[in-house]
């Protein structure tokens, strides 16, 4: 219940409280109803597929849509390369080395071309792959609102400032999140918890060990000396 109760906050959230940008109107439910109604099949049989192989691209799918909602609105800018000059978010420390699943969505994009060409926006199928993915992994599943825009350009520099970094303290994460107009239930699902998959310990292993802390209990903003952080201890040696 927990679980899926904090997916359901981080639904919520990548709907309504980020920036969705479409120049031509509001989303809405069924905006390839006409022009591609296989859509979503399409998207959905082939997350399948992927996630049956690799079950952590789940995850992947999911943070992928995530980490480009937080960088000028949901418009597929993270799947952008580099070129002439324009840097890739993908090289962006959030992202570098990181994040995972483009290879599926660039099979989910040749199979719609084949379907129905120049019709699908990149930035819906990200949207729609999180979905799935979800509901893929037993948590809950959605309608997703359509018609978004893909950008033809991409911010390095803005995937680096406002992506949320596992270095960083409570506060500025909070701050983070509400220049989103995001709230810490908000930030709690989507940042803290890490309610699907699985982390690198190297992105929070400093938050229950520091060398320079042990055998005293010195001032520590992670707190790390609660019996938490001793649970964390035993299985994360």
């Amino acid at each position: 219940m927990e679980l899926t109760r904090l997916l359901l906050i981080l639904v919520l959230t990548i709907l309504y409280s980020t920036k969705t940008l479409s120049d031509d109107g509001p989303l809405v439910y069924d905006y390839y109803k006409e022009t591609c109604p296989l859509a979503e099949d399409i998207v959905k049989r082939n997350v399948e597929t992927a996630v049956f192989k690799d079950p952590r691209l789940a995850a992947s799918l999911l943070r992928l849509h995530f980490h480009d909602c937080f960088v000028m609105g949901c418009d597929a800018s993270v799947l952008l390369d580099s070129y002439e000059g324009m840097i890739s978010e993908k090289q962006a420390g959030p992202n570098l080395h990181s994040l995972r699943g483009f290879e599926v969505i660039d099979d989910i994009k040749y199979f719609l071309e084949e379907e129905c060409h120049y019709t699908v926006s990149c930035a819906d199928i990200l949207a729609i792959a999180a979905r799935d993915a979800v509901e893929l992994r037993g948590g809950p599943s959605w309608n997703v609102l359509l018609g978004r825009k893909d950008s033809l350009k991409s911010s390095f520099s803005g995937a680096n400032q406002f992506i949320p970094s596992p270095n960083s303290s409570l506060e500025t994460l909070i701050a983070n999140f509400k220049e989103q107009g995001l709230d810490i239930g908000d930030l709690v699902a989507l940042s803290g918890s890490h309610t699907m998959g699985r982390a690198r310990c190297l992105s929070f292993r400093q938050r229950i060990y520091d060398v320079n802390l042990e055998g005293h209990y010195g001032y520590d903003r992670y707190k790390r000396y609660t019996t938490f952080r001793r649970i964390l201890q035993v299985y994360m040696p």
